[in-house]
């Protein structure tokens, strides 16, 4: 079983860093294609949530992982990423005889076959699968955690450090839930952040 990963909020200030693995037949990559799937990004959000039925119903094995925030802080996004991938992965029923993976890096806690591919999103649909499931379940969690801190509009920006984003951390100072490790990057010391 070939299956594809990928991640989503990477760069964002807010929440965890989730990511997608997905397994596709050939049949169901060419259904997909013809339904428009693509990199999660070049799609608007009614047509991401709109593919997740069909993406979860035609692949052969799907699973989501997370990275949390405080692990982000605790070891840098780059492993964080490679922990969400790594436990989506876990979570599949078969161990994949080969992991394709977006990007440049590979997945150095995975210990079997794996191949990376530069905008891997828009060229195979196993990643292109993946990145729209990741990012169809990182931003539902945003809109959920958007009410317990509405003050700084997640459901609007998805945990990105937008000028809206920033002027909240400013205001309202970091919830629990935030990157300080970016935000000390972000806020100098002498700014006012709390």
């Amino acid at each position: 079983m070939t299956v594809g990963v990928d991640e989503v909020g990477r760069g964002c200030l807010f929440g965890p860093v989730f990511a997608a693995a997905v397994s596709l037949t050939g049949a169901a990559d060419a259904e997909l294609t013809a339904l428009g799937l693509t990199d999660s990004k070049a799609l608007s959000a009614k047509r991401r949530a709109d593919l997740v039925p069909h993406i979860q119903a035609k692949a052969s094995a799907w699973a989501l992982g997370q990275g949390s925030a405080r692990e982000i802080d605790a070891h840098g996004i780059r492993v964080a990423t490679e922990l969400a991938m790594l436990r989506a992965l876990q979570k599949l029923p078969i161990q994949p005889e080969l992991v394709l993976v977006d990007g440049v890096l590979p997945l150095r806690l995975w210990p079997g076959a794996q191949r990376t591919i530069v905008r891997g999103d828009s060229q195979e649909a196993s990643i292109a699968a993946a990145s729209v499931l990741a990012k169809v379940a990182r931003d539902g969690l945003m809109c959920r955690l958007a009410e317990r801190f509405p003050e700084y509009g997640f459901e609007r920006h998805a945990g990105y450090g937008t000028a809206l984003h920033r002027q909240a951390l400013i205001t309202s100072g970091p919830t629990a839930l935030h990157r300080k490790s970016f935000l000390t990057r972000l806020f100098p010391r002498d700014d006012g952040l709390r």
